[in-house]
């Protein structure tokens, strides 16, 4: 685990998610969370899909946890090292966001974990909110 600190766990991703400024949290039609900032999805806890699969059983990954990023250059950071818990599918080819399956969250620290969710906020949230909690972060 880089970065220090205590494992993370799925707990943090609500945890930090809902902590966020302006958040509502909706359920999707599995009971899934889908965690938005002025109606935009940021933290999306997916139902099983087949373009997320185990490779050899073909067995659809039911802990898939979505997370917008900011570019496509901050996708391709946290998914290119194959030794990284973060990946993506064909399905999400163009789409600003990475996926973990919660199952390797513990592959990351909780501050590390608290940075991606952060970041995701930052990327869906308007430029008023985002320059607003920055500040109060005392980064602005």
């Amino acid at each position: 685990m880089a970065g220090g600190g205590r494992r993370a766990r799925v707990e943090d991703v609500h945890e930090i998610a809902s902590g966020m400024p302006h958040v509502t949290v909706s359920h999707g039609p599995a009971g899934n969370a889908v965690y938005q900032v002025g109606g935009r999805s940021f933290v999306y806890f997916r139902t099983p899909r087949p373009d997320a699969a185990d490779p050899e059983t073909g067995v659809r990954y039911p802990d898939v946890i979505i997370f917008w990023v900011g570019s496509d250059e901050d996708k391709l950071a946290l998914v290119q090292d194959g030794s990284s818990p973060f990946f993506s599918t064909p399905h999400f080819h163009g789409h600003r966001s990475v996926l973990v399956r919660a199952s390797r969250l513990g592959e990351l620290s909780r501050a590390e974990l608290a940075e991606v969710v952060q970041d995701a906020w930052l990327s869906r949230a308007s430029k008023r909110r985002a320059t607003t909690w920055l500040a109060s972060q005392g980064c602005g």
